[in-house]
């Protein structure tokens, strides 16, 4: 396992690194604006099942994806216009956009399922590697399925089974983890706000760092209670 600092390193060092760990069907552990989380190509079956396995997460629950943009979106899910009218209000931002996916995309995130999530957040890194790497890359939190989401990367490793000892990285428990970029402990922050925009209402499925009022008065009240 390699361990990156965002600072030392530099942003586009660490970008290059990452996409080369998703191109090759890595799974890395990053930081975004709300926690650190675990990225891999979120097309990919078999970089997928690593990251429920390194969670321990039920294969029945969903896991969203990072994009660089609107357009990349429209690639793999209909946009409806009340997405558009609330991407253009709070994108890129704490919003997670839950769309109906397209025809034939049926692979990796998108398995045995009808929609899918998607994020643009507001951090440097995140918008750089999805630019770079030209595709969706999961975002999921970076903790043991059920447990408190930790803020420091020693702290994530130590829960993961992953410890560290000075430089070197001695893994207790096999995990495909490949790459760490390293961004020093996050600061508290509400996770992201997730509407559900599949079908002919939407529904705030999780009241995060948006405010719902902020959603309903975007979008109209006659929906605030569906």
């Amino acid at each position: 396992m390699e361990v990156l600092n965002l600072k030392k390193q530099g942003l586009i060092a660490c970008v290059n690194e990452s996409v080369k760990k998703l191109r090759a069907g890595g799974v890395i552990l990053y930081p975004t604006d709300t926690l650190y989380g675990l990225g891999a190509d979120a097309l990919s079956d078999k970089a997928v099942a690593k990251v429920y396995k390194i969670k321990g997460r039920d294969e029945r629950k969903p896991i969203h994806a990072i994009v660089a943009d609107m357009k990349m979106i429209e690639k793999y899910a209909e946009v409806p216009d009340m997405a558009r009218m609330l991407a253009k209000e709070f994108l890129p931002g704490p919003l997670t956009l839950i769309l109906k996916k397209k025809a034939g995309i049926k692979t990796g995130i998108a398995k045995g399922i009808s929609k899918i999530g998607f994020r643009i957040p507001r951090n440097k890194f995140c918008l750089a590697l999805a630019k770079k790497y030209g595709k969706p890359f999961t975002t999921t939190s970076a903790n043991t399925s059920g447990h408190k989401t930790e803020r420091t990367v020693q702290a994530i490793l130590e829960q993961l089974g992953i410890r560290r000892h000075s430089n070197i990285l001695q893994n207790v428990r096999m995990s495909p983890i490949e790459l760490v970029t390293d961004a020093g402990a996050l600061p508290e922050r509400q996770p992201s706000t997730v509407v559900d925009l599949s079908g002919k209402e939407p529904v705030i499925l999780r009241e995060g760092a948006i405010p719902a009022a902020d959603i309903w008065n975007l979008l109209g009240t006659e929906f605030q209670d569906c």
